[in-house]
């Protein structure tokens, strides 16, 4: 268990704690909140790992499976926590999901997704969030609402870091519950994944007024009631990219404008990283959603299997993957990258 460098982090925390006890620090409140939040995240760690050490002492005087269960659980914690090197693996995420071609079966698929991200987060304890979903313009036939776009904000620790490789195109073939003819049917849907950035970087990300074009709309879903009384959802747009972001959860026109706004600087700062970018500016290229190779397959007919086509992981149990059962794809995709 060495390889966890306990020593090391309790020295680190040790650190923190002088850190964050000096009334200097608290002068720069984003700075203090900053290392407040490290010191958290770096307790909670050292916690998890003394129950590591205590359920291993347990096995040792009386094995019993729910012991055994519990040390391999949060061993893999530690375990995949290790790989989490990136620099905004431990914010929040963003989540958007994109219905490709196809009406009513893809967004039927788009709102699959959702719901599956939505149970996922919930197996771990993550709060999420509908900020913003544009619905399909017909019934489902399912129950479900048809999406064609939608985004939701989680927040939970690592959200970002055991999300982030979810992004791409992910495939369904099924027979369509929209077809008179029982037809077999292919749809494709687009993930999108983004750090909510610390206040730091989005402080960073300086965006002319001339750049953007902002829309106000009617919120279609959340927002209480100013449901389809009065315009307070807002669209903007940056124009140098075409990058787009949305918000409607809040109340205020005022209060979706700064959750928008925030979203808009956490895709620009992504680009820029992709690209290397140092400067706004030098984001000359039109950006759009990613409509690249698939990364997973999920067939319900004629069998039952969902298939990561980059790790090659996979499994027979359809519905259970469906209902947020999805650890195996997210930690084997994690761990092949790590290596």
């Amino acid at each position: 268990m060495g390889g966890f460098d306990v020593e090391n982090k309790k020295n680190k925390l040790k650190e923190l704690e002088f850190e964050i006890s000096d009334p200097d620090l608290w002068k720069d409140k984003v700075k203090a909140e900053e290392k407040t939040k490290e010191y958290g995240e770096l307790k909670k760690s050292l916690n998890r790992f003394s129950e590591l050490e205590t359920y291993v002492a347990l096995i040792l005087e009386s094995p019993n499976e729910e012991d055994y269960y519990r040390t391999h659980k949060i061993l893999r914690e530690l375990e995949i926590q290790k790989i989490f090197t990136g620099p905004h693996d431990r914010q929040p995420a963003i989540l958007s999901v994109y219905a490709g071609a196809g009406g009513e079966d893809a967004a039927d698929w788009a709102a699959m997704l959702l719901s599956m991200y939505e149970k996922y987060s919930a197996l771990r304890s993550w709060k999420t969030k509908l900020v913003h979903e544009t619905l399909g313009d017909f019934q489902s036939k399912t129950g479900r609402h048809p999406i064609r776009n939608a985004t939701i904000e989680i927040k939970g620790d690592y959200a970002y870091g055991y999300l982030k490789k979810e992004a791409g195109v992910h495939r369904l073939v099924r027979i369509s519950p929209f077809s008179s003819k029982k037809l077999r049917h292919t749809s494709f849907a687009l993930i999108e994944v983004l750090p909510i950035l610390p206040e730091v970087d989005e402080a960073a990300i300086k965006i002319p007024p001339e750049d953007l074009k902002i829309d106000l709309f009617r919120s279609s879903g959340p927002g209480g009631q100013n449901v389809n009384k009065v315009e307070t959802a807002v669209r903007i747009t940056h124009i140098p990219t075409g990058l787009v972001s949305a918000s409607q959860v809040e109340r205020s026109q005022a209060q979706n404008k700064e959750r928008a706004m925030s979203f808009l600087r956490s895709k620009i700062f992504t680009l820029m990283h992709e690209r290397e970018l140092k400067e706004i500016s030098d984001l000359k290229v039109k950006a759009k959603p990613e409509w690249g190779s698939q990364i997973r397959s999920y067939v319900l007919h004629p069998y039952q299997m969902v298939k990561d086509h980059r790790t090659n992981t996979e499994t027979s149990g359809t519905e259970a993957v469906l209902d947020g059962h999805i650890d195996q794809f997210i930690e084997s995709e994690l761990q092949y990258k790590g290596k």
